[in-house]
């Protein structure tokens, strides 16, 4: 059985494109984190946060592109697909990737509605002003 499930955040606005006869694909960055704790010897063991890759595809990509964003909390459920792949340079990578089957969106709908309202003062200030109010960093908190 390849059976992946996940909770995070989205780490980037999200890839959305079309490929043949108007099939959506959608790319998204999640982070998952797993709390730190504390040994019985008094060793503290740090927070640790892994991204991973969340492919979605036909109708769950088409939702991805007009309510996900940046920052929202997700649950996606699917499985592994790893592939391999030879650069221009003859330099081989290995990609690991979950293609998701279910999607549930767990940012309160409030906050979601409130960052969308953010965005567009945002593109709004920026089409003003040439310049992005957007923070540079890919953190997903």
């Amino acid at each position: 059985m390849n059976k992946v499930m996940l909770i995070g955040n989205v780490g980037r606005e999200p890839e959305v494109r079309y490929v043949d006869q108007g099939v959506a694909v959608a790319r998204l960055s999640l982070a998952t984190t797993e709390r730190g704790y504390t040994l019985p010897n008094g060793t503290k063991v740090p927070d640790r946060t892994d991204w991973h890759n969340v492919v979605l595809w036909r109708r769950l990509a088409e939702i991805v592109e007009k309510y996900v964003h940046k920052g929202d909390k997700l649950y996606i459920e699917g499985r592994l697909r790893y592939s391999v792949y030879d650069d221009k340079h003859g330099k081989r990578h290995s990609i690991t990737e979950v293609w998701a089957d279910n999607m549930e969106m767990l940012t309160p709908k409030t906050l979601q509605m409130s960052q969308d309202v953010e965005s567009s003062e945002n593109t709004a200030v920026q089409s003003a002003t040439g310049k992005s109010m957007e923070p540079e960093n890919d953190l997903p908190f």
